[in-house]
């Protein structure tokens, strides 16, 4: 039985699917591994604040990721399907593990802040 997202430890749980599934991912994998060489171990624990920032406004995140992505367009250009398939991917992962309130509020979340950064790096 899925349950609702309730904490950090649900947070993690979401970053880490979700990374472990762009990691391989044969549309836009390639941005995070070849283009943007994250590395994960700085960028997880980043994630886990931001989310939780996002969901229950701990104000633990610090960083700029609007930038990032206009860094990452400059590289190599990005488009609107490699967002919108962001989006089905981490929707995706959200629908596979959580459900309740606050699955919902952080599918909807995403997609505001995605489209707020598809527009804002586009441009």
């Amino acid at each position: 039985m899925k349950t609702d997202i309730r904490n950090r430890k649900d947070i993690e749980k979401l970053v880490n699917t979700f990374y472990d599934k762009i990691k391989t991912d044969v549309v836009i994998g390639y941005l995070f591994n070849d283009v943007a060489q994250v590395n994960w171990e700085k960028h997880l624990p980043k994630m886990y604040d931001f989310w939780e920032n996002i969901l229950f406004y701990t104000a633990d995140y610090e960083g700029n990721p609007m930038e990032k992505h206009k860094e990452l367009h400059q590289k190599s250009p990005l488009n609107p399907s490699h967002f919108n398939h962001w989006n089905m991917l981490f929707t995706k992962t959200v629908d596979e593990i959580f459900e309740g309130k606050k699955a919902d509020e952080i599918k909807n979340r995403a997609l505001n802040i995605s489209a707020a950064m598809m527009y804002k790096t586009l441009m």
